[in-house]
C-alpha cells in the first residue's frame, strides 16, 4: 500500500489513549535523554495525546517543541495535557509525516515514537524527518516488533492475538515487525550515521497485568482495530470475544509477565 491508503490501525478509542497516555520521556524515549538540552527546538511526529511531547519540552525550555498528528482529535488532547502542566514552548499541528510542511534544516531533533510501523513509506518517512533536521542534529525512532512480543504463561488466545494483529497491520499498510527494521529503513534513507539500541517495557506486578491485559481486551473489541479485523475477513466477532476473554483470563494469573521489546535508532543529520 502507498502512504495515503495506509491506515492507522489502532484509531483513538479511549483503550488506545489509555495506553498512549501512559507513555513519558522516561519509559519510551530514555534513549533520546541525554540528546537533549536547554534552547534546542524539536519536532514529535505522530505525537497522539502528547504526555511524550510535554516531557520533551520540559527538558529543551526555552527551545520549543512542535507536536504533529495525522488526527486533529488526538491533538485537542494534547494541547490539553500541555496546558494542564503550564508549558508555553509547546505547539501542535495536523501533518503527514511523508510530506512536513516546515522547511529544510528547522529542527534541533526530529523524534517518532512508534510511528514507523504504522506508515505507509517509512523510507520516505525518515527522508522527511532527515529534511527537516539541521545538519549535526539528531533524527530518533522507536518502534515495538510485534513479532518478538513474549509472555507467560503460554495462553493459546494470546497466540491468537499475536498473529492476528500483525495480519490486520500489514493488510492496513504497517509493518508491526518494524523495531528489527529500524536500521535498514534508516539506511535505505541515506543516512549513514546510526546508533542502535533496543528498550523494553514489561508488564508483571498485577496492576500492570490488570492494565495492559484490560487495555487489550477492550481494544480487541471496540476499537478502529477490532472494526478493521472484522471488516478486512481476519476475525469474526466471536473470535475477537474469545480473544479478549483470553486476555483477561492471562491478566488474573499470578505468575503472567509480558514483554514488549522495541527497536531505537538515533541518526545524526
Amino acid at each position: 500500500m502507498t502512504h495515503e491508503t495506509a491506515v492507522y490501525t489502532h484509531g483513538h478509542h479511549e483503550s488506545v489513549l489509555r495506553s498512549h497516555s501512559w507513555r513519558t520521556a522516561e519509559n519510551s524515549a530514555a534513549y533520546l535523554i541525554p540528546e537533549l538540552r536547554a534552547g534546542l527546538r524539536v519536532l514529535d511526529v505522530g505525537c497522539g495525546p502528547g504526555t511524550i511531547t510535554a516531557d520533551l519540552a520540559e527538558r529543551v525550555a526555552p527551545g520549543r517543541v512542535t507536536g504533529v498528528d495525522a488526527a486533529e482529535d488526538v491533538l485537542v488532547k494534547a494541547r490539553a495535557v500541555a496546558a494542564e502542566r503550564g508549558l508555553d514552548n509547546a505547539e501542535f499541528a495536523v501533518a503527514d509525516v511523508h510530506a512536513l510542511d516546515f522547511p529544510d534544516d528547522s529542527f534541533d531533533v526530529v523524534h517518532a515514537h512508534q510511528v514507523l510501523q504504522h506508515v505507509g513509506d517509512p523510507v520516505r518517512a525518515l527522508r522527511e524527518m532527515r529534511r527537516v533536521c539541521r545538519p549535526g542534529g539528531v533524527v530518533a525512532a522507536r518502534d515495538s516488533d510485534y513479532g518478538a512480543f513474549t509472555w507467560f504463561p503460554q495462553t493459546p488466545g494470546l497466540d491468537g492475538w499475536q498473529a492476528l494483529y500483525r495480519r490486520v497491520a500489514r493488510a492496513n499498510g504497517g509493518e508491526p515487525d518494524a523495531g528489527r527494521r529500524l536500521l535498514s529503513w534508516a539506511r535505505r534513507a541515506g543516512f549513514t550515521d546510526v546508533a542502535c539500541s533496543a528498550g523494553a517495557w514489561c508488564f508483571a506486578t498485577p496492576e500492570e497485568r490488570a492494565w495492559w491485559s484490560g487495555l487489550w481486551a477492550d481494544r480487541t473489541t471496540e476499537s478502529v482495530y477490532a472494526r478493521l479485523a472484522v471488516e478486512g475477513g481476519h476475525a469474526s466477532s466471536e473470535d475477537l470475544t474469545a480473544i479478549a476473554e483470553a486476555w483477561r483470563a492471562w491478566g488474573k494469573e499470578a505468575d503472567a509477565w509480558f514483554l514488549v521489546p522495541h527497536g531505537e535508532i538515533l541518526c545524526r543529520a
